[in-house]
This record gives structure tokens, sequence and C-alpha cells, in this order.
């Protein structure tokens, strides 16, 4: 009984041992929409975090902006290079479709942070940007109620028609005027450039809107500085993710709230998923949804 105790003993740990080594040869991708907003660079963090604990290298290979050709030509380089799995956070859902589907056919494990594509994956960890969205609009519409603006303009600058997680949120932040009397404005598209979004902001201001709301980082900040150049007071300013800059906007009374993501835990769980994929463990495409918080001055 002792030797056939020993012997189970053994087995499980060249298992343990062969699991782990596997693991440890492996390489995997991060590749996100671009490798400038805080948002992707803190989601790096959070999946060097897990590589670092599981012994597995992790490279981050982000477009220096968000281009669908470039973000095709990553997926491209990481099967090329060997990459056993790509964690991406789709730039839009269709265009890198055919990349995606040509990596899995090599037997990549593909995993989605933040914003999928239409493309089957072991698992996606995002925030349930629908719901954020309309808790970003229920944050407009508190603070104007608040002020007794009951009527008016709200401007909505978004990326481009095509992002999944951005195009949710516009859609939630809609949904929570539904019944009232605000009008809200034909969506302006910055593609999560700061610089454009200030100019749609602008925009806005000069057609007297009551509000702006920010889509992603770029869109957000872009609200703020524009709001901030106006020196109205009077203008709502609501928006998506946590930066230096959108903090100091928050904080000097420029924008009212920002809805803040948690990448760090999209790049963390991101990793784990790959890594248990390439194991050989079936996460069956579970979505897990990682998150938001309202942060105000």
């Amino acid at each position: 009984m002792k030797k056939l105790l020993t012997v189970v003993l053994s087995i499980a740990l060249v298992l343990m041992l062969a699991a782990s080594a596997l693991a440890a040869g492996e390489q995997i991708a991060l590749i996100t929409m671009d490798s400038i907003d805080q948002h992707w660079v803190t989601l790096n963090e959070g999946a060097q975090k897990a590589a670092e604990e599981l012994g597995v290298t992790v490279t981050f290979m982000a477009p220096n902006t968000k281009d669908d050709a470039q973000q095709i030509e990553q997926v491209n380089n990481a099967v090329a290079g060997g990459y056993q799995a790509i964690i991406v956070a789709a730039n839009g859902p269709d265009a890198i479709s055919s990349a995606l589907k040509e990596a899995a056919s090599q037997g990549v494990k593909i995993v989605y942070v933040d914003s999928p594509a239409n493309v089957e994956a072991e698992a996606t960890f995002s925030t349930d940007n629908k719901a954020a969205g309309k808790t970003a609009g229920e944050t407009m519409l508190a603070k104007l109620t608040e002020m007794g603006v009951t009527t008016g303009s709200i401007g909505i600058i978004n990326v481009n028609a095509a992002t999944d997680s951005c195009v949710m949120r516009e859609e939630g932040f809609r949904s929570a005027f539904e019944g009232t009397e605000f009008t809200l404005l034909e969506t302006q598209y910055g593609e999560g450039d700061a610089a454009k979004s200030q100019s749609i902001a602008e925009n806005y201001i000069t057609q007297g809107v009551v509000g702006i709301f920010g889509c992603n980082e770029g869109s957000t900040t872009g609200a703020g500085n524009a709001i901030k150049a106006s020196g109205s007071s009077e203008i709502v300013g609501v928006g998506f993710d946590k930066s230096d800059a959108i903090l100091g906007l928050i904080e000097d009374g420029y924008l009212l709230a920002t809805m803040a993501q948690n990448p760090d835990v999209m790049g963390y769980e991101g990793v784990k998923a790959a890594v248990a994929a390439l194991n050989g463990e079936s996460l069956g495409g579970a979505v897990t949804d990682t998150g938001v918080s309202v942060l105000t001055k």
C-alpha cells in the first residue's frame, strides 16, 4: 500500500512538473488597440504580473495607433513568430476576424480582453460596456437634474463605428436618456485621439450643448480639455477610462466623472486563461465582467 501511494505521488509530481514545463516554454502575444493609452499600458502591466507568476513570456505587440491594418499585421507577425497564444483587444469585430481565424486554424489559442472580435475564443475578459455606458448616462442625468437642467443637447464622442466595446458604451449611454426632454446629437468620431476629440467637443460647445460624453480615454480627455478651454462651468462632462490627465480634469472640475475599468484585471486574467488553454483546459468561451467604478471628485 505504501509503495502504491509513493508511485501515485510520483506520477502526480511528474504531471505537475510537465504542466509547469509546458507553460514555461510558451510565448504569448498581447495585442491591444494601441500602445499609447494608459488603459492599454495598465492592461499590459497586469498581463506581465501574471506572466511572471506563471513563468511564461508575454510580448506586448500593440500597434502605435488604432488601425485595423496594423493590428492585423501584428496578429500575422505573432503567428509567423511561433507564438502559441494571442491575447487581443480587437479594434473592430470584423476587420481582424480573418487573421484570427487563420491563427486559430494553426492551433493558436485566442483570448479576448476589453473588446472581442467575431471569432470564437477560449475566454473573454471585459467590462459590461452597455451597463457601464448606462451608468455614465445616469450619472450625467442626475447632475443635470441637480442643476435644474431638464432640456438641451448632449454631444457624444466615440472612437469609431466598429469597436464593439465603445459601440456598447454609447448604446447604454443613450438608453439612460430615453423618455427625457434631452436631445442626443449625432455621434462624432475622434479615433480615440485626444486632439481630434477636443476639436469635436469644441464644435459641440459652439452648438450650446449642456453635456458631452466621451466613450474612451482619448475622447474623454479631449472633451475635458475643450470644456476647460471654454471656461464654462455649465457643461457636464462624463467619460470612460482612468488616466492621470482624466483624473486631473475631474479634480479641477472640468469633468464630472469617468467610468473606470479594471484593465489590470483583464490583462492578468487573460494570461491565466491563455496558459490554462495551452495546458489543455477547456474554458468554454466564458465571458467575464471585470467591473467598473464611477470616479468623481
